[in-house]
């Protein structure tokens, strides 16, 4: 069996912990590999990792990729190159995202074999067909752990059968987004029917793009604000370019508006406000 050792720019809470990967330069003392993958995720670490090609290139054959460089997903293994428990059971999406690279590298919608995990990761679960849809909650109803869906799900595609699997399920924390005005109404229909099943704040969470050209503290404050009464915990998710450029004006803002603490705070006090009438 090859041993690959895998190398990342840096390091993230998806990098894999084993003894065959690293984050950065080689250290002093390293073991024999037969192959050495670089892998890429963001296009503003691509210069970050011609560098580590030099520093690499004597312990054994390199080749660099991911998703950065555009390369088209194959058969997910876990633990790979991403932390074992995260698991990604599909790749692409059918939607056509301004600011999203998947359906320009992907395509449209592709069902992989299911592998264990606990965290989905897929581009766009809902989007799937029904019965692979009920094959991952089959497979997370078997799983020990903290049940994640980080991914993201898509609100226009969430059903009522989607909500009663997933109160089964038991999820610690489950992701939507409100990155375009079309995404507003659907988001609202989706924390109804969350919370017709009892989900709650604690586990309803909403990405929520801010910082790109047209974008203002005022629109974005509506935006968060609209995620939280639709019963969603919003995670504010600065806009970065290819270059790893930001507007750095809004860091402070996305701050205020990423931990989930702070906005909790915020809602106790506002519904301390609404007791005295």
């Amino acid at each position: 069996m090859k041993r690959i050792a895998r190398v990342f720019p840096r390091k993230t809470k998806a990098t894999p912990e084993d003894t065959l990967s690293f984050v950065g330069n080689p250290l002093l003392f390293m073991p024999e590999f037969d192959e050495i993958h670089i892998s890429v995720t963001f296009t503003y670490d691509i210069e970050r990792a011609e560098k580590l090609y030099k520093q690499w290139k004597n312990y054994a054959p390199v080749n660099i990729g991911g998703v950065a460089l555009g390369m088209e997903g194959k058969e997910f293994i876990p633990g790979m190159y991403i932390k074992k428990g995260y698991v990604i059971t599909s790749r692409g999406c059918r939607n056509r995202c301004w600011f999203c690279s998947v359906w320009k590298r992907e395509g449209d919608i592709k069902e992989l074999q299911i592998k264990e995990g606990i965290n989905i990761l897929d581009d766009n679960l809902l989007a799937c067909s029904d019965e692979h849809i009920k094959r991952v909650f089959t497979m997370l109803k078997k799983q020990k752990g903290r049940k994640e869906f980080t991914g993201g799900l898509e609100a226009a595609l969430l059903k009522e059968w989607h909500v009663i699997e997933l109160k089964e399920i038991k999820p610690y924390q489950i992701f939507f987004a409100y990155d375009t005005p079309n995404d507003r109404e659907p988001l609202f229909e989706a924390g109804k029917l969350l919370k017709k099943y009892d989900f709650t704040y604690s586990h309803m969470r909403c990405y929520c793009l801010i910082g790109y050209k047209t974008d203002t503290f005022k629109k974005a404050e509506k935006r968060l604000l609209d995620c939280i009464n639709a019963g969603f915990i919003p995670m504010a998710m600065l806009y970065v370019n290819e270059k790893g450029e930001y507007n750095k004006s809004w860091k402070k803002f996305q701050r205020d508006w990423v931990r989930p603490a702070i906005i909790k705070s915020r809602l106790k006090k506002k519904e301390k406000e609404r007791s005295y009438f």
